[in-house]
């Protein structure tokens, strides 16, 4: 394996949308997204109406690579090697007893499901990697301590109301029919919710076609929102900037599932048409899988295996299963890199690569802030037995990083005003854990740092 990456070197660069070329308010969006799935549990399941008050401190709880044991209702950080680093039952943190009682200090049994395919849900457990289900992380905690609190319940079965909930919002027809909360309030007040592309990453888009790389657009979201979130962020020509968009493209199924099984589909007045059996030209399609997808790169391209990269914020659906399935580059946004862990080499002081204050008259603080609660994303301390020394050992979701990233950058901003031909230092698993973070490794991962991130 080369131990550099550079984008000059590929030849198609697919972007997805949500908190990646489109970036969040996030503390705002967070709030909404919680309260979005708390008013349906209240007003069409009866829960308690508690749970729709929330006390300005209360995000700190959401941490990405939490894992909900649902039976027990309890919540995990897990370590690379699938031990329990930290746990809450409901919003509350266990102490290191309880959890060696409760889990042992050997791998948390579903580690090895979860592991294997990054899978994010089974009946048993699901995984949060991502800001549009996080807040859910927060309700369900709070749904479990309001259970105790009047049922002691020891088995939990809120799940299946949580998943309705969150279809409601976030189906299809939603956005169409203003069905639940969340999208008639995106839609009213886009600029509370919404940031603006910056200046410098329309450039480089720019740039990219201009250097001849093919650009597509691979999201989930369904066209209506697609467009929404696109003409506000790029502006009403924002279909110049691709060769192909692909909304409502189900992934990670659109990486792991065959043409027979995910077919493409057109699309008219963002109704889906009839399944495509192949893809021959560029435009706009619903649906589909990277397999036939690649086929059409080839024509396009001229090329027997084109090079593709791959941007994407969520581990589970973009990173992971493209780089697993199709073998394509993969660039991790991870917002977590803006957070105070981030070591900001000295002459670089200077860069403005993130206005750190940007969130700070906000009364929630941004969900990627290092959490009071569950502590750095990266690393923890995993406690000695009997006498022994703790031990600075990686999360999970750290290791992942590593294992199927290329590189990490905290947003397209932080690399759109590199050369093209920039040439990044890969993630390789002979050389060091930090290797393929760009600009710089989170302070806690960097060797004799007594980080204050830690505690």
């Amino acid at each position: 394996m080369q131990q550099y990456f550079s984008l000059a070197d590929c030849d198609v660069m697919g972007f997805d949308l949500d908190h990646t070329l489109c970036r969040y308010h996030l503390p705002q969006s967070a709030r909404l997204i919680y309260d979005s799935f708390a008013q349906y549990l209240v007003t069409e399941k009866g829960y308690d109406k508690d749970l729709l008050t929330l006390a300005p401190d209360s995000l700190d709880f959401c941490c990405k690579g939490l894992v909900l044991d649902i039976e027990e209702g309890n919540f995990l950080k897990l370590a690379e090697d699938g031990t329990v680093l930290r746990a809450s039952h409901g919003t509350k943190s266990m102490t290191h007893e309880e959890i060696l009682e409760t889990y042992g200090r050997r791998e948390w049994k579903h580690f090895n499901t979860v592991s294997a395919m990054v899978s994010r849900s089974g009946t048993k457990y699901y995984l949060y990697d991502n800001y549009f289900d996080l807040p859910g992380a927060l309700l369900c905690a709070r749904v479990v301590d309001s259970l105790d609190q009047h049922d002691g319940q020891k088995k939990y079965d809120f799940w299946k109301d949580m998943v309705a909930a969150v279809q409601h919002n976030y189906k299809i027809s939603a956005f169409k029919e203003d069905c639940g909360t969340y999208f008639p309030e995106v839609k009213n007040h886009p600029d509370k919710y919404l940031q603006r592309c910056p200046e410098s990453v329309k450039k480089w888009l720019k740039q990219l076609k201009s250097a001849g790389k093919i650009l597509l657009l691979i999201t989930s979201s369904h066209s209506d929102y697609c467009r929404l979130l696109c003409e506000h962020i790029l502006g009403n020509n924002f279909e110049e900037y691709f060769d192909i968009v692909i909304t409502n493209a189900l992934k990670p199924g659109f990486f792991s599932h065959t043409p027979n099984q995910r077919p493409f589909r057109t699309l008219e007045n963002d109704e889906e048409q009839e399944a495509l059996l192949s893809l021959d030209k560029p435009g706009w399609y619903s649906q589909g899988n990277a397999i036939q997808l690649y086929e059409l790169l080839k024509k396009m391209t001229g090329k027997l295996d084109p090079k593709v990269v791959y941007f994407g914020d969520s581990m589970h659906s973009d990173i992971f299963p493209a780089r697993h399935y199709s073998n394509w580059e993969t660039v991790f946004i991870l917002e977590e890199l803006l957070g105070d862990e981030v070591a900001v080499p000295a002459d670089s002081e200077s860069e403005p690569l993130e206005k750190k204050g940007k969130y700070e008259g906000d009364q929630l603080k941004a969900p990627y802030s290092v959490s009071k609660q569950w502590g750095s994303f990266f690393m923890d301390r995993l406690p000695g037995l009997e006498n022994a020394e703790e031990t600075l050992v990686r999360t999970w979701s750290c290791k992942c990083v590593s294992t199927y990233s290329t590189i990490a950058i905290p947003s397209l901003e932080a690399i759109a005003d590199l050369p093209l031909d920039y040439r990044f230092t890969r993630f390789c698993s002979n050389r060091s854990a930090t290797a393929g973070y760009y600009p710089s490794p989170p302070r806690v991962m960097l060797p004799n740092e007594e980080s204050v991130t830690m505690k």
